[in-house]
């Protein structure tokens, strides 16, 4: 007898009780219809999507340091893990400048603020206050000292990932130095933790469909879709430059590890879009660890460049800054000359590095650009007020596409990518696991997989039940 095929009803009720993707952007439509009918439920909402990244950071801080522990351990050799840093260093500050240079040409080339003619003396500037809390970007000194933890708890408590992994590197160098020998059952004890990390991971997960409703509700309701209208141009073209950046990117990759972006984005759909209904990276920081060691990255190497990347490869932040400079230059009616934007783009070098978990960051490194220029008033700064959560999606995504490439393009150059199974994990060939922590052993799980999983899941979607 021929088997039956399930009506459409089993197969969408199907679909959406074993895949987050379907799940996750269920709930991002209903939010915003839910915003955009009853605006009033905004604050409502929003606790859910704040609950939600809270729980993911409270596994961030012990899963970077499991992670590069481990990758030091297991590498053997701390000189490498320096030659990944430096590597990883010098692909942020290429890709970040290069970012802030695209964003400057567009902004010259279309002149979002042309024409607005702002009185700046008539803007809050009292807002921006407001925004950044009363906070200030550090200075280099202080960025420097403040990667320094005073202990090691605090490193943790405090949610530092610079500190954390200066503590991992401590701790990953005293195991090399000892050996298994002086301290057999530490490296051990570590990994199981890490096991323990991510299955947390896969429970809390499952709540991100709630997570990113609650966001979307808020963030239609809170600031509506009229700012759709006033900024319509300011906001095309920074989501546009970042495409064009995230192809330009995509470019690279291939060039440099011969693996597909376009493949990569699919094969992280599930992050991806939580990522953007959140506006937050940190929230899928851990499952893209997961992900990018699956697909083939060694594991210092990943714990190293991806959180590193949060400090110091913001390419979306880039992007955003240098077109809103310009954008509250033009709006206000005042031209810069050559000599002042190539200020711009060093102050933002700068500026721009160690943004991660400052309030109102992108304000900050604003006001510091326009008080460098002396051009530009700084009240103007409000201009941005609000449009600047309406850029968070295009921020995020830029960034963390970006971090995921340099953590690929990094393993490539220090011969810590396995790219047969890299290309095999985003063709679907294998599937993702996601309570397995450590899968080096690739061939056991390519002898494992059989026919039936392989034609359920084309794109190598993961066959835990949250995930499919």
């Amino acid at each position: 007898m021929p088997q039956s095929v399930p009506s459409l009803p089993r197969r969408v009720a199907r679909i959406l009780r074993t895949s987050l993707f379907a799940q996750v952007a269920v709930a991002l439509v209903l939010g915003i219809v839910v915003g955009r009918l009853w605006p009033d439920t905004a604050t409502t909402f929003q606790p859910l999507g704040d609950g939600f990244v809270r729980l993911i950071k409270t596994v961030i801080s012990p899963l970077v340091f499991c992670v590069v522990v481990v990758g030091i351990a297991k590498a053997g050799n701390l000189k490498a893990f320096g030659r990944i840093g430096l590597k990883a260093l010098i692909w942020f500050e290429v890709a970040s400048t290069a970012a802030l240079l695209i964003g400057l040409i567009a902004a010259n080339v279309f002149a979002p603020g042309a024409g607005m003619n702002v009185d700046p003396s008539k803007l809050d500037a009292s807002a921006v206050d407001d925004k950044t809390a009363g906070g200030a970007l550090p200075s280099t000194t202080e960025f420097i000292l403040n990667a320094l933890p005073q202990s090691a708890i605090g490193a943790f408590a405090e949610n530092s990932l610079l500190q954390v992994l200066v503590v991992a590197c401590l701790v990953g160098a005293a195991l090399l130095h000892l050996g298994n020998t002086k301290v057999p059952a530490i490296l051990p004890a570590i990994e199981q933790a890490q096991e323990v990390i991510f299955a947390i991971v896969g429970f809390v997960m499952r709540l991100a469909p709630l997570a990113v409703f609650g966001a979307m509700v808020h963030l239609v309701g809170e600031y509506g879709l009229g700012v759709m209208k006033t900024y319509g141009k300011l906001i095309i073209l920074c989501y546009a430059v970042a495409a064009v950046f995230l192809v330009l990117l995509g470019v690279m990759l291939k060039l440099v590890t011969g693996l597909n972006l376009w493949k990569f984005v699919r094969y992280t759909r599930e992050e991806m879009l939580l990522a953007l209904g959140t506006a937050s990276s940190e929230s899928v920081m851990p499952r893209m660890m997961q992900k990018l060691r699956q697909a083939g990255a060694r594991d210092d190497a990943v714990g190293l460049v991806l959180p590193t990347g949060y400090s110091f490869n913001l390419d979306g932040a880039s992007i955003y800054l240098s077109i809103g400079t310009l954008f509250i230059a033009q709006a206000v009616g005042v031209d810069l000359s050559l000599s002042q934007q190539i200020t711009v783009i060093l102050v933002l070098m700068l500026t721009s590095k160690g943004m991660a978990g400052i309030p109102g960051s992108a304000f900050l490194a604003l006001s510091a650009t326009a008080s460098a220029l002396g051009a530009i008033p700084a009240g103007a700064v409000a201009l941005l007020l609000g449009v600047d959560r309406i850029m968070d999606s295009m921020r995020v995504a830029t960034n963390l596409l970006g971090n995921c490439v340099a953590v690929f393009a990094v393993s490539k150059w220090e011969g810590a990518l396995d790219t047969v199974r890299a290309k095999k994990m985003l063709d679907g060939e294998i599937a993702f696991v996601e309570d397995e922590g450590a899968t080096e052993q690739g061939a056991a799980e390519d002898a494992s997989e059989s026919p039936t999983s392989a034609s359920e899941s084309p794109d190598g979607a993961s066959k835990a039940p949250a995930s499919t």
